[in-house]
């Protein structure tokens, strides 16, 4: 398994089996050129297995943290270590880039999700609630 930073369209494009669906160009272009955006894909045998992309956040009282965005592993190279690797890999990058924590939001019903973010060293925070507005295209 090697992991690398997406860097290009193309790169974010073949991955896109483990998004929840389909890239789209315009939208790669934005999130590569977004500052505090990354993607770090795991390839197997030269093919996309796995991703984790992350968002820093900065606040004028905290510093910069990292958001665990989404992380995915093709189902079939699930329960390899796939996943755990690229949480231990993003947390790496945080900490290369001075960030005081990273955090992710979990549902608490995702074991699978759950015991990944455990097993690469994440702490319970507690239960909160996740509130979203959404805003229909236009």
């Amino acid at each position: 398994m090697d992991i690398r930073r997406a860097t290009t369209v193309a790169e974010l494009i073949a991955a896109e089996h483990l998004y929840d669906a389909p890239a789209r160009a315009e939208w790669a272009e934005r999130f590569l050129a977004a500052s505090g955006h990354l993607m770090l894909i795991a390839y197997v045998d030269g093919a996309p297995a796995g991703m984790v992309s992350g968002i820093e956040m900065l606040h004028p009282d905290k510093g910069t943290e990292m958001c665990l965005y989404e992380l995915s592993v093709d189902e079939a190279y699930r329960r390899r270590g796939i996943g755990r690797a690229l949480t231990e890999a993003l947390i790496e990058v945080a900490r290369e880039r001075g960030c005081y924590d990273m955090w992710v939001g979990v549902d608490t019903d995702n074991g699978p999700a759950l015991a990944t973010y455990r097993s690469a060293g994440a702490k319970d925070d507690g239960v909160f609630a996740m509130l979203t507005w959404e805003f229909p295209a236009s």
